[in-house]
Order: structure tokens, then sequence, then C-alpha cells
């Protein structure tokens, strides 16, 4: 049975000592499902993570061609080993200007924003759609560097959004020279002559709404004959721009197998349960309770989420090692974590003293409003909380002050895991559409409720009606 729509997440009452594996890394796994495309010949990716976003991009590398091997793996049932043979830069399928080759990216932003680099170089048309929230997302600063590439992309709406047409091949300025000749060349291996002959091609890109468009490029780069500047806030220290790179010459160095890490951002909900749940030091200075993350990125991981381990339980304070603010925390989307900020907006009220969380704009335009979102869900559950601009200021909760809530997730992943943790805590939790966290981590839930010392041992209740209808357990609590 699929997850029901409205679930109760009930605190836990007792010590637990459990380690917990998580799957592997989103954003390290799509990038690589390209770049292994892009490369010459088979290449395995062990240790992949294997949920919404990620079969989306191994669909849609189908779609274009590719033969891309899935096999499971018995170490985490969320990840798969996945052989891709590349084509050193070829892409086999490609529509025309009347019939394109449709790539539905639901609402994945790294497969609409890679995707749309690398069909590029391919000598076809393709016409990438998604859900409507991904029809919001912005798309304009990939697109205005495309054309500047010289490749001829059109929005649908004329909106520089998705769904989109994107003409792979030669530049506007060669499109008259693809023509089929007296011999019978067909146009694809003249406009490929075209390609590889060309002079590099420059392109400026902003990464002012997303880092991902400047991966997009660089991810295609070499293939493509491409120059990319990356203009915008930090723009040469931005870890997922820095990942790309990093991921490139890791993947150049590697051969024909790379080893995918665990999701730093994952691990970071459980992370956040052992500090919520953190009791004080037994005789020998250890924590009496923790919760063990055992399979998560080790300690040079590229990944900035990673960092989330630098927030500690000291006497109930959730801060930075190196804070120096004084009585209030302040913690930056751009300077301190990614994607795990989330948790730590959730877990703040918990906290002391006030956390302020800045430079939240690139939350705004993701899965959802995430910043509206938070805010919304957080005052449902009694916090105080404070918006200003795209900051956050999040207060201490006194004893009694937090309560349960219906969370509403907004169909974003991150909100329902987030809030499932505090409801780990806070009696009377629920979450609504819980099965929104196939998007990352398809088995999150079981994670929570399996027994110690492979989950945490939370029971979780459907809600029907109001009330209490079943505990849920094993595939129960799978999202797909």
């Amino acid at each position: 049975m699929a997850l029901p729509d409205l679930i109760e997440i009930v605190p836990l009452t007792h010590p637990v000592r459990a380690e917990i594996t998580v799957p592997g890394s989103k954003s390290i796994t799509n990038r690589a499902l390209i770049l292994a495309a892009l490369a010459e010949g088979e290449v395995t990716l062990k240790g992949a993570l294997w949920s919404e976003d990620t079969q989306i991009m191994v669909a849609g590398l189908q779609q274009l061609g590719f033969q891309v091997n899935v096999e499971s793996d018995p170490a985490e049932s969320c990840n798969r080993t996945i052989t891709v043979k590349g084509l050193g830069g070829k892409i086999p399928n490609g529509g025309t200007a009347e019939n394109p080759l449709e790539l539905f990216v639901s609402n994945a932003g790294t497969a609409a924003r890679f995707l749309a680099a690398f069909v590029c170089l391919g000598q076809g048309v393709y016409r990438l759609s998604g859900v409507p929230r991904m029809h919001e997302r912005p798309q304009a600063a990939l697109f205005s560097a495309l054309r500047e590439l010289g490749y001829r992309v059109e929005s649908e709406n004329g909106n520089d959004r998705l769904p989109a047409k994107i003409f792979g091949g030669s530049s506007r300025g060669n499109e008259a020279q693809t023509e089929k000749t007296e011999s019978g060349k067909r146009k694809a291996e003249i406009s490929q002559s075209l390609l590889t002959s060309a002079a590099t091609k420059k392109c400026r890109v902003s990464i002012a709404e997303s880092s991902q468009f400047a991966s997009a490029l660089l991810l295609c780069a070499a293939a493509g004959r491409w120059e990319v500047e990356i203009t915008g806030d930090n723009a040469d220290e931005s870890p997922y721009v820095l990942m790309t790179r990093w991921l490139k010459n890791q993947m150049s160095k590697s051969g024909r197998f790379f080893q995918i890490v665990p999701d730093a951002s994952g691990s970071s909900y459980f992370r956040g349960a052992d500090w919520l749940f953190a009791e004080p030091f037994d005789v020998r200075g250890h924590y009496a309770n923790r919760f063990t993350v055992k399979a998560e990125p080790q300690h040079d991981c590229i990944q900035v989420d990673f960092k989330f381990r630098n927030y500690l339980p000291v006497a109930g304070t959730l801060q930075l090692e190196n804070d120096k603010s004084g009585g209030e925390t302040v913690i930056s989307r751009s300077g301190d974590l990614g994607d795990s900020i989330m948790t730590a907006i959730v877990l703040a009220p918990l906290s002391r003293p006030a956390v302020r969380f800045t430079d939240l704009a690139r939350l705004r335009v993701q899965e959802c409003d995430r910043v509206t979102a938070l805010k919304t869900e957080l005052t449902k559950c009694g916090a105080k909380v404070v918006e200003e601009g795209d900051t956050l200021t999040v207060y201490p909760s006194k004893p009694g002050e937090l309560h349960g809530a219906e969370i509403e997730t907004y169909n974003d992943h991150r909100m329902a895991m987030c809030f499932a943790i505090l409801g780990l805590k806070v009696p009377g939790i629920k979450i609504k559409h819980p099965a929104c966290v196939k998007k990352t981590f398809p088995n999150f839930f079981q994670k929570l409720a399996a027994p110690p010392p492979h989950g945490l041992g939370a029971e979780i209740w459907e809600i029907q009606n109001g009330q209490r209808t079943r505990q849920l357990s094993g595939e129960d609590l799978f999202a797909d």
C-alpha cells in the first residue's frame, strides 16, 4: 500500500541508540549521470541515489538514446548501481521542429537545467516540460547563456521558463550550411563536423537565482567547446559550482567506476534528531544517547551540507562552532549551509538564543516558496518567526508553547522530512501528503519507524477523519 495522505508522527519517549544509513547524494548522482553519458564507453556509478529526481534523469537519457543499466544495491534499498554507455558527447536521438523529442522533467530542477544544456550537443529539436511548479521556476539565465553560445531556445509562453523547445547542433549562423549535399550525407553528420571544427564559443551566466545554471553549462563545456564565465555573488565560491568542478575532475581520474557518496542533506535530518535528544554526558564524557548516521559523507566531502555537523548540541544551543555573533546566532544560506538550512530552521524554536537565517532568496524559487512555507507551518505549531525580506528570525519557544498541527508540505520533500523530525519531539505533528519524499529519499519514513539499530523506532499512524486508524510499518511507509 502507498503512504496515506495524512500521517502523524508520535514523539519518542525513551532513549534510542541507532545507526542510520542514508542514500546517495541526488546532486552528485545527477551530475555524474550527465558526465557518464559524455564519456567514451561504459561508466559505472556505485551508490547512486534511486529516487524520483534521479529516475527522471535516467529516463531522459534513455529517451535520448543512451544505454543505461540499473541494478539493485544490497547495502541501501534506495541506491542503485547504474552503468551508462557514454558516447563522447554525441546524442543519438532527436526530434524535429514539428515533432520534437519530448523530455518530461516533473519538478526536478537538476534534470531541467542539466538536460537543457546537454541536448544542445544533439542534432535534433527537444521539448522540455514539467509539472506546473516547474514551469514557474527560473530558467532565463541559462536560456540566455545558451542563446549567447548560438543555440536556439524558444520558451512557449514567452517568459523564458519551461515548457521550451531547444534546437541542438550548429549555431544559428551555420544553419544554412546543414542542408543535404549531392552525396546524400545527412544534416546531422555535416552539422557535427561543423561543431567539431568550430572555435570555442563563450557565454556568461548569472547564478543569482540558481547555481544549477552554471553547473549545467560546466558539465557540457568540454564537449560543446564552451567557455563559461560565471557571474553573481560569490560566483567562484558557490558550493554547488565547486561540486560540479570537483566531480568533473574526480570522474576524469576514476576511469570506468565512480562511487557516489551518501547525501549530506539527507543525513541532516538524523543529525537533527540526535541534537533533539542529546542527553547529558555520561561518566566517560560521551553523550548517553546518540543517533549515529552510519553511511554519510567523509570529512573531505565537497557537499556544503556536510557542515551541518558543525551545529552542535551545547547546553541546548544550536550554534556554529565559530559563531561570533554574541546573543543571536546567524546562519547564512549562501555562506554556511545549503538545503539543510531548512532542518536548522525547523529545529530553531527548540534552541536558544534566537537564530537569524539570512540569504534565503533561493529558497523562494525551489519546490515551493520555502521561506513563506517554513514561516507559515512553524507559526501553526506555536513558534515565533519574523520574516524580513529574505531573512527569517526564529525565537526560542518556552516549554509548552510548541504544539501539534497539520503540516502542509506543498509537495516539497524537505518540508515533509524537516517537520517529521520536529514531530519526534512535539506531540501532534501531522504531515500532509508525505509521499512527496520520493523526490530524494523514498524510504525516509521507513528509517524513522524501523526498530533500532537500523531505525529510530518511531510510531507513525495513518490519520482519517481526525483519528488514528492504523500504525504504519514496512512497505506501507515507502514513498512511490
